[in-house]
């Protein structure tokens, strides 16, 4: 029972447990952006956006490929809008207030990358200077 409750309490577990309430509270946000403003303003600038009604018949066999070009709009749409209001913003923050100097280094023998801190590369066991 303690080795669960060590799992239970790592900075990971509890990291990942947030990250995934934040992203679906995030989902629905996006969504809503999507559903309630991108959609109609594309509604009003070319015509109703709706394709579900699209069909193709290929002897008996119906093929419903309407539904399939609205979620791959719907999908292009939210990937952008996730792409300029959280990806490029995020990286201008973190180019801006991240860490300045790079963490690792490359080991001279395989070069692998180690920490800088490391006296031992993990890959080759090759003996590193210290950095500091």
């Amino acid at each position: 029972m303690s080795g669960f409750k060590k799992f239970l309490l790592r900075g990971n577990v509890i990291e990942l447990a947030v990250a995934v309430v934040i992203g679906a509270a995030f989902t629905s946000i996006v969504n809503s952006f999507v559903k309630d403003l991108l959609t109609p303003a594309i509604s009003a600038i070319a015509g109703k956006p709706d394709f579900g009604s699209l069909t193709l018949q290929i002897g008996n066999a119906t093929i419903s490929y309407g539904n399939f070009l609205n979620a791959l709009v719907s999908f292009l749409i939210v990937a952008t809008v996730l792409y300029f209001f959280l990806v490029k913003p995020y990286e201008l923050l973190m180019a801006r207030f991240g860490p300045t100097g790079k963490e690792t280094r490359d080991c001279p023998e395989c070069l692998t990358e180690v920490p800088k801190a490391a006296s031992r590369c993990s890959a080759c066991t090759a003996q590193l200077a210290p950095v500091s």
